[in-house]
């Protein structure tokens, strides 16, 4: 008999061992090993230190516990085992509360080898709904994993949970320190776990898990959970992980860096950004090299599935992701964990590079530091909380609609983003006692005042994040000795770290491939979309009709690169700010951009975006752009009146009308299709609004062309 074969039948037999009994709840060592050995699919598995003491606890019920053990330990394991154990004996359901449903399908996998009966209720599965509803009815279900938002959904509280929760078991907390203040702006929603927690019968069995617990989180979870919780912390040391920082300003050079290391490494593994934008050209730009490589972002929500399973298959080299990759998935070989940019906190990083080399012998985990790093984590850090104008103005709008308003109502009344509009309100709700209530669609004001403890937690934390920064930044400058300082910022005990038998990658890279790098920057040609149709809100003479009609509409435009990128992006900010003047590199680029982009129609005349500020910067440079394509150029757009600039402008209602009320068209407008100039693109409204008076003044295509998109998301 094979290995194979005499591995398939230990298994068979584990499976087919009697179960055990209803009634009172005792402990079965056995049962509980065949479990693990089931889920995992190992015949001779057997738990890890901690896991079985763990899964005892729970069990017998001694009261809630926090499991702090890093990524990787298996603490899935944990309550899928314990689940089982509860339901053979008799009791009711878990409930399971993560963050990131969608990154537990091979955790759920491992659930159903065991025999547990594992139903997840989220977005992305309504069909499933009618079906998941029935089966907890008819107690068919083992465990129900679901978002925390689902708290707070009356259907999911009427129809799910009411039917179960005098029988639910068993509580489990997945990523529990996001219940903690740190926590507050990956998932605002996990505070509502705080007050459900609170309200809950003492004698339900309580499990939270983390990897990332320091002492100041667990102060905030006893806060929550009372003096009876019982913490059991793991070693947080990963000895099979080699890691290096290393400080390469320039984006070409860190391109060329892991175009080197990928020719030269074995294994899969992760390379992670800081935004969407640096995922797409980190994937491009090594599919270029000829690596397969995938962009995994908040934008590739329809594929996340696929893209993990390529990964998990090694169909792929690696994903180069934004944190939309993050915790929950778990892939134990992979080889190299990469970063792009410097995460804004330890514990993000620690999350990030312990996927590296979990059952393998060694991996690589390096940190490559830039100089936009800061200005990225920054950012994050300043728009993280709404400030006191954004609440006093969403507020203030609220108090003036007796009836309420809805998100897309308030946007036409205040100048703020939708997204942090919304945000806004999320956070004002999740208040104790809340200012603001939801009624159906539409937020109304209650007699609740924001009370200063909501603005000094604003304050505590914001400064609480530039610590983080800071502290990562001590990171990078580390000559050695990277693990100890992460487990000493954890909290957790160095003890003796072991490190891997591994070499150092090397720090430079190859300066012909740096070269290289930055042409591929320099010819990445970026697309601008047309605007089909107008804000609501937006211009008042138009509501009847939001749609753009078609021979109105801008034509797909180009732009020649990312604001700031290392390509031309630093020679464009320099032109706009230094030197008020557009080098002359810059007008062959783009010339050179328009003969290989090819509109059709062709342009037959070239005119620009004006400004009131800077009258002569673009409308200098769309003239020698003219000249350099041989063709004619007209200034026959106008401004009427100083107005704020569009960045100044937060939403789509606001920067149209800014830009409608001052922009004319006049003088003859010369017969075909022409190229508009501007210098930097952002909302796309200023491009809509010139087209649309362009064409209504009997223009033919207006082809948009910039020489930068404003930077991007995460």
């Amino acid at each position: 008999m094979t290995d194979d074969a005499r591995h398939s039948v230990e298994l068979l037999r584990i499976a087919m061992r009697p179960l055990g009994k209803g009634g009172t709840v005792t402990y079965n060592s056995n049962r509980a090993l065949d479990l693990l050995r089931l889920g995992t699919q190992q015949a001779h598995a057997r738990f890890r230190s901690g896991q079985e003491e763990a899964i005892r606890h729970v069990v017998d019920g001694r009261g809630p516990l926090l499991l702090v053990q890093k990524t990787g330990w298996g603490k899935s394991n944990v309550y899928f085992i314990a689940t089982k154990l509860l339901r053979e004996a008799g009791l009711g359901p878990s409930l399971l509360i993560s963050p990131l449903l969608a990154l537990m399908r091979n955790q759920i996998a491992a659930a159903e080898r065991m025999g547990v009966r594992a139903e997840r209720k989220s977005s992305d599965n309504r069909r499933d709904w009618p079906r998941i509803k029935e089966a907890l009815h008819r107690d068919e279900v083992d465990i129900l994993l679901i978002a925390p938002e689902q708290l707070e959904i009356r259907e999911f509280r009427d129809e799910f949970l009411a039917p179960i929760e005098d029988r639910i078991a068993l509580l489990v907390i997945d990523e529990a320190h996001c219940i903690s203040d740190w926590g507050h702006d990956f998932r605002p929603d996990y505070r509502r776990i705080e007050r459900t927690v609170r309200d809950l019968p003492p004698n339900l069995r309580l499990l939270a898990t983390t990897a990332t617990a320091n002492d100041r989180v667990l102060q905030d979870l006893r806060g929550v959970w009372g003096p009876s919780l019982t913490v059991r912390r793991g070693d947080l040391n990963r000895p099979s992980l080699l890691l290096q920082t290393m400080c390469l300003p320039n984006q070409a050079e860190r391109l060329a860096w892991l175009a080197e290391r990928l020719g030269e490494l074995r294994g899969s593994g992760i390379i992670y950004t800081l935004t969407v934008r640096d995922a797409e050209q980190v994937a491009a730009w090594l599919r270029s090299r000829g690596f397969r490589v995938e962009a995994y972002t908040g934008k590739t929500e329809d594929r996340r599935e696929e893209l993990e399973q390529a990964l998990l298959d090694n169909r792929v080299r690696a994903l180069a992701a934004t944190t939309a990759l993050g915790m929950g998935f778990d892939k134990p070989d992979l080889a190299f964990v990469f970063h792009y940019q410097t995460p804004g906190s330890v514990i993000h990083y620690y999350q990030q590079v312990g996927r590296a080399g979990r059952e393998l012998d060694a991996a690589h985990g390096v940190l490559l530091s830039g100089e936009e790093d800061t200005d990225i984590t920054g950012y994050f850090i300043r728009t993280a909380f709404p400030t006191r104008g954004e609440i006093a103005e969403v507020l203030g709008a609220l108090d003036e609609a007796p009836d309420g308003l809805s998100v897309p109502e308030l946007t036409h009344r205040v100048n703020i983003r939708p997204s942090r509009i919304e945000n806004t309100l999320e956070l004002l709700s999740l208040e104790s006692p809340a200012p603001i209530a939801l009624d159906g669609r539409r937020w109304q004001l209650v007699a609740a005042e924001l009370t200063n403890e909501f603005w000094e937690r604003v304050e505590r934390l914001t400064a609480l994040r530039y610590q983080e920064q800071a502290q990562m930044q001590e990171y990078v400058d580390l000559p050695g000795g990277h693990m100890e300082f992460l487990i000493a910022a954890l909290d957790g005990d160095p003890g003796a770290v072991v490190q891997p038998r591994l070499d150092p990658l090397p720090t430079t890279s190859d300066t012909g491939l740096v070269r290289e790098a930055v042409e591929f920057l320099r010819r990445t040609c970026l697309r601008i979309e047309p605007r089909k149709r107008w804000p609501a809100g937006g211009q008042t003479h138009l509501q009847k009709n939001l749609q753009i009609p078609e021979d109105l509409q801008a034509s797909p435009g180009r732009a020649l690169c990312l604001w700031g990128d290392a390509g031309w992006g630093d020679l464009v900010r320099q032109g706009k700010y230094r030197d008020d003047y557009f080098a002359d590199e810059l007008v062959d680029a783009c010339a050179k951009l328009v003969r290989e982009w090819t509109p059709a129609p062709p342009p037959m005349w070239v005119t620009a975006v004006p400004s009131r500020r800077r009258p002569t910067l673009v409308p200098d440079f769309a003239e020698r752009l003219a000249r350099a394509l041989g063709l004619p150029f007209q200034a026959v757009l106008g401004r009427t009146k100083d107005h704020q600039e569009q960045k100044e402008m937060e939403n789509s209602a606001y920067q149209a009308r800014n830009v409608w009320k001052s922009l004319v068209v006049s003088g003859a407008l010369p017969a075909g299709p022409v190229l508009l100039v501007d210098d930097i693109v952002d909302s796309r409204w200023t491009m809509t609004v010139a087209a649309f008076k362009l064409r209504s003044d009997g223009s033919d295509e207006v082809f948009p062309m910039a020489l930068s998109l404003a930077g991007g998301g995460a």
